[in-house]
Parts: C-alpha cells; sequence; structure tokens
C-alpha cells in the first residue's frame, strides 16, 4: 500500500482491523481524498464485492461525528455511506461504497446535464431542511455526538481565517490581531440576519465533488453525501451558498438564479431574507476560504488550491452589493485592494510566495 516507513505502523494497524472484519485479503486501491488528514481505499473482495476504508489519523481526526451523522442522514431518508464497521480509537471506518459518479465527473462527461443535476442538489437541501436537526446524535460503537451551533462566534471565527492567515501574505497593512478585530465589528451588525431562527443541519462542504449521483435510488436519496462530519446547526442558506457559490466549479449567473429562487418557493422561506442570508453568508464563506486556501498552502504544503482565490474575491465582491455592507465593502478595499485580489498566490524564491 505505500513505501513511506513512516506509514508502516498505521498499515499494521489497518491490516488488523480489515482482518477483524474479513477484508484483509482484498484488493486495496487508493482513491482520492480531500483537504484534511483523511485517507481513502476501496477494497474489492474475490467475488466482486467492495467497500471503502477510511484511515483517519486520531491525533489529526475524530472518527466519532462522521458515524453519528452517516447514521442520521440515512435515517431521514438520505443517501450517506452506511458504517459497516467502527474502530473509533485507531480511526478507521468501513463504509459503503457509493461508486465512482461524482457530480464533477458526471459533469465533465455530460455538461447538459447541468441543470438536472444541480436541482436535484437543491432538492436534497429543501429535504435536509425539513429534517429534524437534534442536538446530539448517537456514535455507532461509542457514545453520542453533541452537534454545535454554526452561531455568531463560529461564524466570526471562520471569516478572521482571512485575516489571519491570507492578510500576512500580502505584506502590507493592519496586523492580524488589529485587522480581525475590525471585521468582528464590521460583521456584528450582520450577524442577526446570518444566524437562523430554527437552525437546520448544515453540511458546510455541499459542493459537486462531494455529492454522488445515485440515479437507482428515489429522490432524495438519489443524490449522495460525503464530506458531513464537520456539520453544524446553522442557516439554510449557508449550504446552497456552498453548492451554487463554489470556487471549484462557477455556474452561470441565471442558473444560480433560478436555482436559488427554486429553494426559497419548495422551502417556504421568507424570500427577502433568505436572499439577504445568502448574500452575507456568501460574503462570510468566501472570505474563510480566502484564509483556508491560504494556509493550506502555508501550514499544510498543499498549494493546489491558491489559483482559485482570485474566484473566492470576486463572489466576496459580488456578494457585497447592497446599503447593509457598505462599511464592509469599504474597509475590504482598504485593507486588500482590489488589484491584490486579482492575482493568485505564484512561487517567489525570495519570500516562497508573491500575490
Amino acid at each position: 500500500m505505500t513505501d513511506n516507513p513512516v506509514d508502516a505502523p498505521r498499515i499494521a494497524l489497518l491490516d488488523r482491523f480489515l482482518h477483524g472484519q474479513g477484508w484483509a485479503a482484498a484488493a486495496r486501491a487508493p482513491i482520492a481524498g480531500d483537504a484534511s488528514f483523511r485517507r481513502y481505499w476501496r477494497l474489492t473482495d474475490g467475488a466482486g464485492g467492495r467497500v471503502i476504508v477510511m484511515d483517519a489519523p486520531p491525533d489529526r481526526e475524530d472518527t466519532r461525528p462522521f458515524a453519528a451523522l452517516a447514521g442520521h442522514l440515512t435515517d431521514q431518508g438520505l443517501s450517506a455511506p452506511r458504517v459497516l464497521a467502527t474502530d473509533h480509537d485507531n480511526g478507521f471506518l468501513l463504509l459503503e461504497d457509493l461508486g465512482d459518479d461524482t457530480f464533477t465527473r458526471v459533469l465533465a462527461a455530460a455538461p447538459g446535464r447541468e441543470a438536472a443535476l444541480y436541482e436535484a442538489a437543491v432538492d436534497t437541501l429543501v429535504a435536509l431542511g425539513r429534517a429534524p436537526a437534534p442536538e446530539a446524535l448517537p456514535v455507532p460503537g461509542d457514545g453520542g455526538h453533541r452537534l454545535g451551533a454554526y452561531d455568531r462566534a463560529a461564524l466570526l471565527s471562520e471569516a478572521a481565517l482571512m485575516t489571519d492567515w491570507y492578510l500576512p501574505e500580502l505584506g502590507h497593512g493592519p496586523d492580524p490581531a488589529s485587522a480581525r478585530a475590525d471585521l468582528a465589528g464590521l460583521l456584528a451588525p450582520l450577524m442577526p440576519a446570518m444566524v437562523a431562527a430554527r437552525p437546520v443541519l448544515v453540511l458546510r462542504d455541499y459542493h459537486v465533488d462531494n455529492l454522488m449521483w445515485l440515479p437507482d435510488r428515489a429522490a432524495p436519496a438519489g443524490v449522495g453525501l460525503l464530506d458531513f462530519q464537520d456539520a453544524l446547526l446553522g442557516h439554510p442558506a449557508y449550504d446552497l451558498v456552498s453548492l451554487l457559490q463554489d470556487v471549484r466549479r462557477p455556474i452561470p449567473a441565471d442558473l444560480e438564479e433560478r436555482l436559488l429562487a427554486r429553494y426559497i418557493a419548495a422551502s417556504g422561506e421568507d424570500p427577502a431574507a433568505f436572499r439577504l442570508a445568502y448574500r452575507l453568508l456568501g460574503v462570510q464563506r468566501n472570505l474563510k476560504i480566502a484564509g483556508i486556501f491560504t494556509r493550506l498552502w502555508r501550514r499544510d504544503a498543499k498549494p493546489v488550491y491558491l489559483p482559485l482565490i482570485p474566484r473566492a474575491w470576486a463572489l466576496v465582491a459580488r456578494n457585497l452589493a447592497g446599503p447593509e455592507t457598505a462599511a464592509l465593502e469599504a474597509w475590504l478595499d482598504r485593507v486588500v485592494p482590489p488589484d491584490r485580489r486579482s492575482r493568485p498566490f505564484v512561487p517567489d524564491s525570495a519570500h516562497g510566495v508573491r500575490p
């Protein structure tokens, strides 16, 4: 599986876990992961049966939230991978294999299906918003998991990732602590619109890379869900922003508008209030993305996301289109001038990066 001697102890633990589940002799093939420290392999037995094993080092990740949320989503008639076996202490899960047809892959092969797939994803969010959103969920094999609130403190902390990680790379402007305080003060009066009066389960990474197309399952289960372990209880507009304002895969503005209107009509949300929350959470999320993608490069040696940062800034600018955000827009124009947002970070021999 690996030639890296550092991995040997972990592979030994994985072998022991799989042996206990009857999958030790299965063929193993790595599959694409995400920006976390988790790794995944597909196991195929001699009869063609397939499962996925998740390797989540317990000093970096916790498998319990994933297991708890997978069970909850399945109980609501949605399609998350069923958890087949657990070893939470060592960080392994054996999971149902939902296949290879991510929305990303399906859309690459059949771009004409864009509207239909996005409509299915929006309808799944409507179903998720109608489902119960309990504060605590059972963890298969290990107690329970409490869901946190996507509240003012959480939203502010995430937005500050821009001031803490992105701003220092520009080499100018206020120090991060001062900028963090300024940003918090400007976002504070906007928070009532961004915090839900009736919180729903917010998966927080709801985009085409994390959605599977399962056409043999009836709606809404035809949309498979991945990467939901960080879910919180918050505003339903957040996951819709994640889907429709995805820096990895922009969609046409008219399609975004149709899908936003589709969600509002199906969910019964107040149109004006929901649209305001959608815009403001679009600002918050894309400020966070600018910070996270910078952190992935600087701290975790993952520069692949840096070219997407200008798209995040473009979405920030588009969402700052109202009198409510005029002060925030003016401050951002000072600390991150628009002409500094148009280029991705590129290598520089002196500093390692140049915006």
